[in-house]
């Protein structure tokens, strides 16, 4: 399809093309078309209506064009521009190509401004911001391929796979200032009395420049046993982490440890009749790029935007990784937060599934009653009782360092994370004691998208998809995106003006008809 040119004229004329493509599809659907199934009209006619509306569009670009300036166009260096000289602009919509002649406005010396792009915003990219704001979604959602062919099946724009990568980088370049410049105008007292924050990380596969240089090192030291792919075992040094947060609220749900215990066999209690609380204002975010500690202290200060008063129960969720827990302590005590640290509950039963191993056979029934009897004494707070029984019955069974292995670890979890497992204390105040948003958060974030097989990333491709990711997810899309088209109009418009203030437009036939005295 070839880009129609839509010169200055009447609004008539520009429309005209318009006219006569719509007058032609229905003239196809009076004649042609009742030789066809429907199936096969509504995609013909899908085709042919993106033509009507890309004709419209053009025109109505193109009258737009038609407008001048109320006065003197002077860019952000205070030299005034008075050499007018029309050029063409090509376009890249949803509908197909456009092109539109505006006028230029320079200067001996002076690069142009174009007062009629700033009025609608357009990027300086040939792709329009909205073929920009799809291509960050249809990149978010899975491969760049896969993201091509969507935006080449639904729309008429037809965008390079590098070129969906760079728009989708472009894309996510506000994420921050949004999230700097969002005011929290929530009602603290309308949510969940329980404040909740969560971290994990989660290793992505990067091209070697997207190592951090640790890492690098490692990567230089090692051997492939394939010169076209990783084997297993050799991803180890060609990852680098992401730090996943998530902040939420939630109402507490106050039961006891035998209604822990029976959902880990599968029994329904009686008391479970009742809805569980959902998280509320769930945000989910995760980066590449920067250190897991700013993300851990952005976490704070989000959740002291939505509790600046203290008036809620602070509770951290993690899974007991020594590095984590004394970031979040820093945080906290920057931020001056009152915090109640909860060690995950599955992470503590998987230690104990690794542990009964050892003295039970896989699977066994004996291994399953073993883990049961321990879990419930950890739900009752006795953790370390646990933990030195543990070590005692691989003693008095003479193991081996090397059988024991996974029984040892699982004592010694549970003894350095001791403090945070008082699950009777947390089930009685309604705490949560699971991680599963932070899992899932990585879950959707990561492993959905950025562990696709065969896939490396680059660091800015990777942090730009985690972005565009993390908005969806948290539900800030469609605001987010707002917000950026005021940034692009701010970068790419209004900073090349003095005082950064594009010219007022007139139509040409409304202008006064005054000689500028200079």
């Amino acid at each position: 399809m070839t880009a129609a040119r839509y010169p200055a004229g009447s609004d008539a004329s520009i429309f005209g093309a318009a006219d006569a493509t719509f007058g032609e599809v229905k003239d196809w659907l009076t004649s042609e078309a009742r030789s066809l199934s429907e199936s096969e009209v509504e995609r013909d006619l899908a085709e042919r209506g993106r033509e009507v509306l890309r004709r419209l569009l053009g025109a109505h670009v193109a009258l737009r064009c038609q407008q001048e300036p109320l006065g003197p166009v002077v860019g952000e260096d205070g030299e005034q521009r008075k050499h007018v000289r029309r050029g063409w602009r090509s376009l890249m919509t949803v509908f197909g190509v456009i092109e539109v002649l505006r006028d230029g406005y320079s200067g001996r010396g002076l690069d142009s401004r174009f007062p009629v792009d700033s009025e609608l915003n357009l990027p300086p990219e040939r792709a329009s911001l909205e073929v920009q704001r799809l291509c960050g979604v249809e990149a978010s959602r899975g491969s760049f391929d896969e993201g091509v062919d969507a935006l080449r099946r639904m729309t008429g724009a037809t965008v390079a796979k590098r070129q969906l990568e760079q728009l989708a980088v472009r894309a996510a370049q506000d994420f921050d200032a949004f999230y700097d410049g969002t005011e929290d105008n929530g009602d603290a007292n309308a949510t969940g009395e329980v404040l909740v924050l969560s971290f994990d990380g989660k290793g992505i596969v990067m091209r070697f420049d997207g190592l951090r240089p640790g890492t690098q090192k490692a990567a230089k030291r090692s051997e492939h046993k394939l010169t076209t792919r990783l084997s297993k075992g050799e991803k180890a040094n060609r990852k680098r982490m992401a730090e996943v947060a998530a902040v939420y609220t939630i109402a507490p749900w106050v039961h006891g440890p035998e209604v822990v215990a029976g959902r880990m066999r599968r029994v329904r209690d009686a008391t479970e009749d009742a809805p569980r609380p959902r998280p509320e204002r769930k945000r989910v975010w995760a980066s590449l790029e920067k250190p897991p500690g700013q993300v851990v202290t952005e976490a704070f200060e989000e959740a002291h935007a939505r509790d600046p008063n203290g008036t809620k129960r602070w509770v951290v969720l993690v899974d007991g990784a020594r590095h984590q827990l004394e970031l979040v302590r820093e945080a906290a005590q920057r931020i001056g937060a009152e915090i109640t640290i909860v060690v995950d509950f599955i992470h503590v039963l998987e230690y104990l599934w690794k542990a009964a191993y050892v003295f039970h056979k896989e699977g066994s029934k004996g291994a399953e009653e073993w883990v049961h009897v321990r879990l419930a004494r950890i739900l009752d707070g006795k953790a370390s009782g646990v933990a030195a029984g543990i070590k005692q019955s691989a003693t008095k069974g003479k193991l081996t360092p090397d059988q024991r292995k996974n029984a040892d670890k699982c004592a010694r979890y549970l003894l350095a994370n001791a403090k945070n497992l008082r699950y009777h204390d947390y089930l009685r105040d309604g705490l949560p004691i699971a991680t599963g948003v932070i899992e899932g958060a990585c879950r959707h974030l990561i492993s959905d998208r950025m562990d696709i097989t065969g896939a490396r990333w680059g660091l800015p491709g990777a942090e730009a998809i985690l972005r565009l990711r993390s908005l969806r997810s948290s539900g800030d899309f469609d605001d987010y995106w707002v917000f950026h088209e005021e940034q692009e109009r701010t970068r790419n418009h209004e900073a090349r003006y003095a005082d950064g203030v594009p010219p007022q437009l007139v139509s040409a036939a409304k202008r006064p008809h005054l000689r500028l005295v200079t």
